[in-house]
């Protein structure tokens, strides 16, 4: 009996109050996730779980509230709205810890809904660019559904899952999406060149994707013998593998190979990593792991921030109570970036906001998460400098963060700094 069938079949094992995981960021599924909210008509209490996911998410709508209802581990733009409107959630949790949830049963899974490539001559497909929490979904699921889609890169490392551990599949001929590089703005320049001048030669990098990562990576022409272990990267990578600057060479861990746990960016991208043996895609679990990211050499780690107190608290996910994405890898990585030996954790962020507010504060807004705790943050970057908080006191780093401030807001800075500390 063929495992194959048509969309609106294939999600007919999802059940009233099932709770099902959604594959990740460019894997988003879109033909099984439009098959499944068709459904919405006769379904109630669906529970929806996955990461940041790009795409429509139309089972987010609150017209629909009834039929799904989200749970995300990491806010995406596609279900904001949701959060805010009250009818979808937000889980707190370290991207390395949410493989755990599945595996030991906490959030025990009905469904996986996952977007593979093609199986090979031996019956593997892959999750292509997105292993990271699918992984543990795909083992842990009691209905595995999948689309066939021939536009999914074959990925190597944890990837590999084979058909007849596949419970129904769907062949579909659907594009990924694609994130374009953004353009980079002078002060993103200015952010690049600051961090690339501690980027050591025979460092391993950490960096995400948007303006400030890529405004680093093309700072960095001129290293030598990079390496490359993190939760993800885009096309900023691609140049430096081509011109031998990312090579691995120095790693401790999988040298001579790039490892992430999703990739996202553009078709080039997307066919960079089809097939490369150069690219490791393996489980959040492991890529996260501070044990495993500290045994690599000078672990760079560059991460991003919504706003920074005087003492260095790092809010990067919420905006006051306004929840805007994830708690994500940062910790982890700037966890394991601190342990790792000449490892250097990095927050980076622009001095202000697009309307002219300062992004380092005398308080974090009320409601704001921190996500990287005060005793955690070493480097904090903005285009105006670097300062270096590493074994510095509460007094001496407000001195320092007030350096790299915007001009505009050092004077009121300098107030809040002697209110709090008399300094």
């Amino acid at each position: 009996m063929s495992k194959t069938t048509t969309p609106q079949d294939a999600v007919q094992c999802i059940k009233s109050g099932d709770r099902v995981f959604i594959h990740s960021v460019a894997a988003a599924p879109q033909t099984l996730i439009r098959a499944m909210t068709a459904r919405a008509p006769e379904l109630r209490n669906v529970e929806i779980v996955h990461l940041h996911t790009e795409g429509e998410a139309p089972y987010a709508k609150a017209e629909l509230a009834e039929s799904f209802h989200v749970n995300a581990f990491f806010v995406g733009a596609n279900v904001r709205r949701a959060l805010a409107e009250g009818h979808a959630d937000y889980i707190p949790v370290f991207l390395s810890e949410v493989p755990a949830l599945f595996r030991r049963g906490v959030l025990p899974l009905d469904v996986a809904l996952l977007n593979v490539s093609p199986p090979d001559k031996h019956g593997f497909c892959t999750l292509g660019v997105a292993v990271d929490v699918a992984r543990a979904a795909f083992e842990t699921a009691k209905c595995v559904v999948a689309q066939i889609n021939p536009q999914m890169p074959r990925t190597q490392g944890d990837a590999l899952i084979h058909v007849n551990d596949i419970d129904v599949m769907v062949e579909v001929d659907e594009p990924l999406h694609e994130v374009q590089m953004p353009e980079l703005t002078e002060n993103d320049h200015a952010i690049g060149r600051h961090i690339a001048e501690i980027i050591e030669d025979g460092a391993t990098i950490q960096m995400g994707i948007g303006s400030i990562p890529n405004a680093v990576l093309a700072a960095l022409g001129d290293h030598k013998d990079l390496g490359v272990h993190t939760e993800m990267f885009s096309d900023g990578v691609i140049p430096l593998v081509e011109k031998g600057v990312i090579n691995g060479r120095l790693k401790a861990k999988h040298p001579g190979r790039m490892v992430a746990g999703f990739v996202m960016g553009t078709k080039k991208l997307y066919d960079f990593i089809d097939d490369n043996p150069q690219v490791l895609m393996l489980d959040i679990a492991y890529v996260n792991d501070t044990a495993v990211i500290r045994r690599n050499p000078k672990v760079t780690a560059v991460n991003s921030a919504i706003e920074v107190d005087l003492t260095g608290q790092v809010c990067a996910d919420s905006i006051g109570t306004r929840q805007y994405s994830g708690v994500g890898g940062q910790m982890d990585f700037i966890r394991g970036a601190s342990l790792s030996e000449g490892g250097k954790p990095i927050i980076a962020l622009p001095s202000t906001t697009k309307s002219g507010e300062s992004k380092i504060v005398p308080f974090l807004k009320t409601g704001a998460g921190v996500v990287s705790t005060r005793a955690h943050v070493h480097y904090i970057v903005t285009e105006h400098g670097v300062a270096n908080l590493y074994g510095k006191n509460l007094r001496q780093r407000a001195s320092e963060l007030i350096r790299i401030a915007h001009p505009d807001h050092r004077e009121a800075l300098e107030r809040a700094a002697h209110e709090r500390f008399h300094r």
